[in-house]
Order: C-alpha cells, then sequence, then structure tokens
C-alpha cells in the first residue's frame, strides 16, 4: 500500500549520506549496558509532525535524525490477519474510517474493558484501501490529512527505504491477547513477516507472547522487550501488578533483553511537575543484564518545569547525568533524540563555543525567574549569556532601575499591595490604567514583590511557580556593578525608552542618568565589559552618539521585510547594530513558515550593522510548527540559515548551550541536526485547499520611519495627573506578557520531494 519512487528513494539516500557522518563522531563510552550510545526509537515514525505510522512520518523521521535510528510500528491485524501499523486497535482515532464506514463500529472487551469503535479485526485490507491516516492529537496541526497518506503494512514499512540505510524496525505487540479471541494469531504473523523482514526488535506488555515467540526467532537477531505499562495495571499472563513485576527483574530476564518503561518510572515528576530522586530502574536492570528502554518522549505537552521547556534539556536526563544512561529513547520527535546524543551530551560546561553568535538575555533569565531581579541576572550569567540586559525606568525620586516595564504592575504583585491606589491614566504612555515607576520612590519599589512572567496563559504553560515571587528589583547602579564583577559576560545592554515624555512631564533626562550611573561606577572607562544601549527612537541614540564607547543599538518596533538604502544610511549614522523581530526574518502564515523573500538580514548586514533577533522562547507554542516543538531547532534555524548576529532570549541557557554544541564544530560537514529547513518547504505539502491565507506583503523601512525630531529639553516636573485616578476595586493585575508573535525557519529540503512526490497520488 506504500508507494516509494526512486527520486524520493535518491533523496533519502542523499540525506542518509550525511547522517552516516553524525554517527560515525566520536567513540565516547556510554553508560549504557552495551557502552554504545542509546538508540532513538521513533514512535510511528515522526509522529509528532505527521499523521503516525504514514510514509511522510517514516521518511521524515529518517531523513531528519541519525542513521541508527529504529522506526516503531504499533501491530494491529486485520479480518484476514494481515499486519498493519496503527497506534490502537481502534482506527477512528487515527484515520478517516468514521467518515467511509459510519455503520460499522463494534463494541468488544480489550483486557478486561468494553471499548466501542472502528476496529480494524472487522475490515479486510481491500477494505481500508480507501481509508487515509490522519493526525490523532488534537493539538497537532491536521493540515496535512488531506494527502490521504494510506495505512502501511509492517511490510511496507523497510520497503520504503530499500537500497538506502535501511533503519531498523522494533514492532510493538500491544493486545496478543485480544486478537487471539478473534481467532487471529499475533504469533503466526510475525514469525511469517521475520522471514521477510528484517525485525531487530519486538516488545509486549504480554509475558506469555514473548516467552511464546521468543521460542521461534532467532533473538540475537531480533531483541525480545518487556513493556511495562502503569504500576497498577495488570499483566493479563500472571496477573500481577506492573509495579510489582518491576521489583522482579530476574524472572523478566528469562524471556527478554531489556524492558520499556515510562520515563516517569526513571525520574518521577511530583504532583507540582518537578522532579523527584531519580530511581534505580536503570542500574537494577543493568545489573541483571537488561537493557533499559524509556517512552513517552514528546516536545509538545509540559515538561518538568526543571527543563525550562527544553526538550533537549529532559533527553539529557536520561542519557547524561553522570550515574546511568538509558538505552533508548522512544520519542514522537525523533531529531530532538537525535540531536541530544550526537550534539549535546557528555558537552563539558568550559566547552568553547563552535558559532560566533551573541546570546542577550531578556529581562535576565526571565523564563525562570521573576524578570528584572538579582536572581534572575544571576542566573542569566550562570546559564551563559554572553549579554545581560536592563530595561531601564525612572522611580519618582529619579533613581533609574531595571524594570520589564514603565508600568509597574507587568512584572510586580503592586496590584494587591498598600500602593494599587496610584493608578493613572496616561494614553501617550499605556492603554489603560497603569501604576507608573514614576509615582514610587525607589525605596518603595524596593518593597515591592516581584512576579514572574507567564506571557503564555491561555495555553495553561506556567513558568517555575517555585520561583513565581523570588529575587528583588535592581538599581541601575546594582546592576552595573553585578554585571562589572561577573568573568564570563562580554557586555551589557541597556535599553531606554520614554526618554522624551520622561524629559517633558517629569522633569529628568533618563539619558543624563544612564551616562552618570556607567561613569560613577567605572564602566564607561574599561573595555573588558561592552556597553550597548538600545532604543526605538533615533532621537535617543543620536543624543547619546558621540559620548563614550558605547555600541548603540537600534530597536525595529516594526514588522518589515527589508530597507531602503537610504533608510539603513540614516540608520548606520547613529547606531553601530540593530534589532528585528523574528517576524522580519522568517515570516509565517498560521504558525508555518512562508518561502517570502526577506532582504532584512542581509540588507543591514551589506552597511555593516549586526542584527540581534527577538524575542526567542523555549515553549514551543510560540514557535513554528516547522520547529518541531524544539527551541533549539528554531535557534539553530535562524543563525545557520539566516546568518544572524545574536539571539535575545527568556532562556539564555538554551542558547548558550546551542552554540556550544559538538555537532557545529564539523568542518564543512552539515550535519542532519543542523542542516536549515528551506521556508515555506511545510507549507508545500499541505493540499491546496486547505493552505493558510497567504501572509500580507510587509513593509520597507523607510526614512520616515527612523527619522525623529531631537528630544525636548528637560521641563519643570508637572503635577501628576488626578483625572486618571482608579478606585483599588478597579484594579486587575495583568496576568502576564501579550501572546508572542509566531515566527519560525529552517526545514530538511527532503521535504520538498516528498511534496512533489504525495500530492501529485
Amino acid at each position: 500500500m506504500c508507494i516509494s519512487p526512486a527520486s524520493f528513494l535518491l533523496e533519502v539516500l542523499l540525506f542518509s549520506s550525511v547522517i552516516a557522518l553524525a554517527s560515525a563522531q566520536g567513540s565516547t563510552k556510554w553508560l549504557t549496558l552495551s557502552g554504545e550510545k542509546p538508540l532513538v526509537i521513533a514512535r510511528g515514525g515522526f509522529s509528532g509532525m505527521f499523521p503516525d505510522s504514514s510514509s511522510f512520518a517514516y521518511s521524515v523521521a529518517l531523513i531528519t535524525s541519525g542513521s541508527d535510528v529504529v522506526v516503531w510500528c504499533d501491530v494491529q491485524l486485520t479480518k484476514e490477519g494481515t499486519g498493519i501499523c496503527a497506534p490502537l486497535p481502534t482506527l477512528e482515532n487515527s484515520t478517516n474510517i468514521a467518515s467511509v464506514f459510519p455503520t460499522k463500529q463494534s463494541t468488544y472487551i480489550v483486557n478486561g474493558v468494553s471499548m466501542k469503535g472502528y476496529f480494524s479485526i472487522d475490515f479486510t485490507l481491500k477494505d481500508l484501501e480507501n481509508i487515509y491516516l490522519t493526525q490523532g492529537i488534537s493539538s497537532r496541526s491536521n493540515l496535512f490529512d488531506g494527502n490521504a497518506l494510506p495505512i502501511i503494512t509492517v511490510q511496507d514499512v523497510p520497503m520504503q527505504f530499500q537500497d538506502v540505510n535501511t533503519p531498523g524496525l522494533w514492532l510493538n505487540i500491544q493486545h496478543d491477547g485480544f486478537f487471539r479471541q478473534h481467532n487471529l494469531s499475533m504469533t503466526n504473523f510475525v514469525i511469517s513477516t521475520s522471514r521477510r523482514v528484517s525485525i531487530s526488535y519486538i516488545s509486549s506488555p504480554e509475558m506469555n507472547f514473548l516467552r511464546v515467540i521468543g521460542r521461534q526467532l532467532n533473538v540475537k537477531k531480533t531483541k525480545l522487550i518487556f513493556r511495562f505499562l502503569e504500576k497498577d495495571s495488570r499483566e493479563p499472563s500472571t496477573n500481577q501488578t506492573y509495579g510489582s513485576l518491576l521489583s522482579n527483574l530476574p524472572f523478566i530476564k528469562r524471556f527478554a533483553s531489556g524492558i520499556l518503561v515510562p520515563k516517569a518510572f526513571i525520574w518521577p515528576v511530583s504532583a507540582d511537575n518537578y522532579l523527584s530522586q531519580a530511581t534505580s530502574v536503570v542500574l537494577d536492570a543493568h545489573n541483571n543484564g537488561l537493557e533499559v528502554f524509556a517512552s513517552d518522549f514528546v516536545n509538545d505537552l509540559p515538561l518538568s518545569y526543571n527543563y525550562s521547556y527544553d526538550p533537549i534539556a529532559e533527553t539529557l536526563q536520561y542519557i547524561d547525568n553522570h550515574n546511568f544512561s538509558v538505552d533508548g529513547l522512544l520519542t514522537d520527535f525523533p531529531i530532538t533524540q537525535s540531536a541530544a546524543i550526537d550534539c549535546f551530551a557528555q558537552l563539558g560546561k568550559n566547552s568553547s563555543a563552535q558559532v560566533k553568535l551573541l546570546v542577550i538575555s531578556h529581562y535576565g533569565a526571565s523564563g525562570d525567574y521573576p524578570s528584572c531581579t538579582d536572581v534572575a541576572y544571576q542566573n542569566a550569567i550562570l546559564d551563559g549569556a554572553d549579554v545581560i540586559d536592563c530595561p531601564i525606568q525612572m522611580s519618582k525620586d529619579a533613581v533609574p532601575f531595571c524594570f520589564p516595564s514603565i508600568n509597574l504592575m507587568e512584572g510586580s504583585t503592586i496590584a494587591q499591595s498598600s500602593f494599587r491606589n496610584r493608578t493613572d491614566s496616561i494614553p501617550e504612555l499605556i492603554s489603560g490604567n497603569a501604576i507608573f515607576s514614576f509615582s514610587l520612590t525607589w525605596s518603595e519599589i524596593q518593597t515591592l514583590t516581584p512576579q514572574i512572567s507567564n506571557p503564555l496563559p491561555k495555553y495553561q504553560l506556567y513558568r517555575n511557580p517555585a520561583a513565581r515571587n523570588v529575587g528583588k528589583f535592581v538599581s541601575l547602579s546594582d546592576f552595573l556593578t553585578l554585571a562589572k564583577s561577573s568573568s564570563s559576560l562580554s557586555g551589557i545592554l541597556l535599553q531606554i525608552e520614554n526618554a522624551a515624555y520622561l524629559a517633558e512631564n517629569q522633569g529628568v533626562s533618563v539619558i543624563d542618568k544612564v551616562l552618570e550611573a556607567l561613569s560613577d561606577t567605572g564602566i564607561s572607562n574599561q573595555t573588558t565589559l561592552k556597553v550597548m544601549i538600545q532604543s526605538t527612537n533615533s532621537s535617543v541614540l543620536k543624543k547619546i552618539k558621540g559620548g563614550g564607547n558605547y555600541e548603540l543599538v537600534y530597536e525595529v518596533d516594526e514588522t518589515i521585510g527589508d530597507a531602503a538604502n537610504s533608510t539603513v544610511e540614516d540608520i548606520k549614522g547613529f547606531a553601530h547594530s540593530v534589532v528585528v523581530s523574528k517576524s522580519s526574518v522568517l515570516p509565517v502564515t498560521a504558525l508555518y513558515l512562508t518561502n517570502t523573500t526577506i532582504k532584512t538580514v542581509s540588507k543591514l548586514q551589506a552597511f555593516n550593522l549586526p542584527v540581534y533577533v527577538q524575542l526567542f522562547r523555549n515553549e514551543f507554542v510560540s514557535q513554528a510548527w516547522d520547529f518541531f516543538s524544539d527551541a533549539t531547532v528554531e535557534i539553530n534555524s535562524f543563525v545557520m540559515g539566516s546568518n544572524i548576529n545574536g539571539v535575545i532570549t527568556d532562556f539564555p541557557k538554551t542558547a548558550a548551550a546551542y552554540k556550544r554544541n559538538k555537532c557545529l564544530g564539523s568542518g564543512n560537514i552539515t550535519l542532519a541536526y543542523m542542516t536549515p529547513v528551506q521556508p515555506g518547504s511545510l507549507l508545500q505539502l499541505i493540499p491546496t485547499n486547505a493552505l493558510p491565507p497567504a501572509l500580507a506583503p510587509l513593509s520597507v523601512l523607510e526614512d520616515s520611519d527612523v527619522n525623529e525630531p531631537p528630544l525636548p529639553s528637560v521641563s519643570a516636573k508637572a503635577p501628576s495627573p488626578s483625572s486618571g485616578s482608579t478606585t483599588t476595586s478597579s484594579i486587575t493585575a495583568p496576568n502576564g506578557d501579550s501572546q508572542p508573535k509566531f515566527y519560525v525557519p529552517v526545514f530538511i529540503s527532503g521535504l520538498l520531494v516528498l511534496a512533489s512526490l504525495f500530492l501529485s497520488l
């Protein structure tokens, strides 16, 4: 049922030859049972992106993963005993069968539980010829469903890769007892298939099946793996719970060479979503000669807060913790585990950077701690940030301090404090009511309780609640002192906004206060720590230009696709570098990268203006589908695909690890995980009738967008407006930053071949 044209095989062959080079890196000893590197098992192929067990999913798993990836097939049997790959014995959640056979539902007992649905045993292979696969998880994109991807037989899976670096095949037999009740023999099917297809692994949660099949297969060629279900569930052969069987590993060794366990069996996660102490499962199994494979690795579900929404970090916890390593990982996103193993594992903290990239914090390590607090900055330094940033606000008594907004409600619990009645309405600064920084003295601001940012609350994705209110706010002087004492930082970034308003209405020159602090701390007279001053206002940078050895950074606060030469010349006259949004580099439509030609980076760099890009976040919903819900894939796409000079990120640890990963130091060899994808490649796999709307043309930055009148002179402080004051009951604390724009880059060009192949069927 699977078509494998020669052109597609050739493309896969090309990518396989590249990937093989990745696998050849080094011969480091691992803490696996064999001492070899862990196995990556692609569950249903690349099922995190494409319909489970589809030709798209299997092909892309091979293209984007290591050469020794194993592809997983959940085996179900049809009415005549043909083995097909489908995640469940009922097909309605993974296919369109309900629309083709609306009246053919059945109810059966499966492992003691009554189930209703469209069971594979009620349909012949011919019945399923007109059934196509669909995405079974509602939170994932369903736009690939219209490609009419057929159900694949077990024999079809390796046939897709014949004459290529063929991946191993893992058959999971989850319901042998159910099929036996309906006079279908999974044992006979597996034995028959093994004569025609090379099977690397067979797993099952049923002991009797493994015992029987083990007497008829060459277990040196095909490894048998006992799969553990939830601890309270009962294994049908013995009626013992899987939890109790976990304490009898010598018994399991009699009929299996390894065990497959949920990842929580190894690193339990508490009810509040933090890691608990690791169990001894891996070490106990290894002591009994059993390999350990961990399941349930996905990128698009909330991870433990310990991982900061970074799936690479989660994978490393299982393979690079200095005590043990699992022998394999079962994943819906095999590119992540492949990259973790080949590029990030066994990477020392002092390993050198492999790419020239400036990692700039966004309010410190604000992905894990309250923005602009001492702990956020201290951890940004520990995480490997090159530059830490301070968005400067002014207090009532003209003390400059670091805070994410001129509105104190956006980063503190002031709305629940005794200062909650100090609200004003100043439309030229903020829409709606706010408590402005200049409404409190610095001593009053120091009493405020910080509050961590949760920019994506509608997705119920929250940041490190254990540190929700930790730390204290710092003055600019304190910030500079901290930065000066660090031996690892290469620079600081000071952001100046609202200078005109503060001069005219608050009687204070924020620029003078910043320059004064730089002078008082001695930073203006040193050369080891680069000082960057950023603003969206050209008038601010023009006033500072020539006043010190500073890198002046112009922030473009609109989405652009290009800039007029004369405009870039103007910017060059008052700035040394530029900050743009991700969408000005790699625009998206409906969370897919477009193939729109964008000249932003190349144009600015042609005038010797480095380009820093914002804002990078680890939460998977902040990324386009093209990035596979992996923050590292996103960063790599901008760096290797668009040649940007720096990233501004809430999670500097992820970006700092990226720039040190081993796969960037491969000379002229571009490894699969570090290959930027072509913008628009995923869109080409979506049927025409399901395509999202085209992106409107992006604007070109013109002279009028940049040129501004000079800053006004400092005036006597005007009285605070009173008409905007509100009562306590009308104040509502903000729930975090607004939903970020989603931008994305890069994918593997092999998908273009997939598009031409399957869209022509």
